[in-house]
């Protein structure tokens, strides 16, 4: 049987996520559900149709070219359902309004080996390499293996972009030919982590501390998102977490606004939506309590 796995975006030139120029693989799917999140088309596993009303001309052709019936107007919304969509993208390509984008396109190892082989001499040159993101890349473990241990097999660095929420066997299977962990640790506490994100973070600290005993390089990365852990304390907090589980390098990404649009366009409610962005200088004496710590930090 051939492998596949639902891949909604493969980004070239990347510099971002991780050293050098980098291919970014993003995987769809994710058990996580953080309101800040910037790509919540990434969330749910199955397809789905971004649709911008505004450029939409509701002449319904969408509707009455898409061959399994999977799109429908009602109250003057455009309703998608994913279960019988076959990904033929008719409603794409029918739109007089360019007013839809389809999510998630199910990919074979060899397409995205395809796409990653292209940039071989950036990746030498740079030192760069392919970055596994999502959603959550450990929703689709098997085919994330693969493709990592084909890279390693064409000497290609790879890192892995997580939240590490697994089991620990699924996590060490992909982690195997990682070369270098972006950890995504959404907050110390765990009840506030459950709070926040929907699920505990005791599994992910877990496979945090074996991806250190293993010796792979980890950078743990921060969403510093007001009122939920922007202060202060909540910086001493993260310090003491990460020396407790032997991490000094974090990255902090301070909140931002850049996905407010794609929650209108898949019709969901964004819960940020009055939380102002973080400017630089609003994240000094937050970064500060970093850098007097001791990690590397940066942001």
């Amino acid at each position: 049987m051939i492998m596949k796995a639902n891949i909604f975006n493969i980004q070239r030139f990347s510099i971002h996520d991780g050293p050098g120029i980098r291919t970014v693989v993003f995987f769809k799917g994710c058990p996580l559900r953080c309101p800040w999140c910037s790509n919540p088309e990434s969330q749910h596993r199955p397809p789905q149709i971004l649709w911008d009303k505004k450029k939409c001309f509701y002449g319904h052709l969408c509707e009455v070219k898409c061959p399994a019936g999977c799109l429908n107007f009602e109250n003057n919304n455009l309703v998608f359902s994913a279960d019988n969509c076959t990904g033929c993208k008719s409603c794409i390509t029918q739109c007089p309004g360019k007013a839809l984008t389809f999510v998630g396109n199910m990919m074979e190892l060899d397409e995205v080996m395809e796409e990653v082989l292209k940039d071989m001499d950036f990746y030498q040159e740079s030192k760069g390499g392919v970055t596994l993101s999502g959603g959550e890349v450990l929703v689709q473990p098997d085919f994330a293996a693969a493709l990592l241990k084909k890279c390693k097999e064409n000497g290609i660095h790879t890192a892995l972009e997580t939240t590490a929420f697994s089991t620990p066997l699924v996590f060490s299977k992909v982690l195997a030919n990682t070369d270098l962990l972006l950890l995504d640790i959404k907050h110390y506490n765990d009840r506030e982590h459950i709070k926040y994100t929907g699920v505990s973070n005791q599994s992910i600290l877990e496979n945090l501390d074996f991806a250190v005993t293993m010796k792979v390089p980890v950078v743990a990365r921060i969403p510093v998102i007001p009122s939920v852990n922007n202060t202060i304390q909540d910086a001493k907090e993260f310090v003491k977490l990460l020396k407790e589980h032997r991490v000094d390098t974090v990255n902090l990404l301070p909140f931002h606004q850049f996905g407010e649009k794609k929650y209108e366009e898949l019709q969901v409610p964004y819960q940020l939506k009055d939380v102002k962005a973080l400017r630089p200088e609003d994240m000094t004496e937050y970064y500060n309590v970093f850098k007097n710590a001791g990690l590397n930090v940066s942001m």
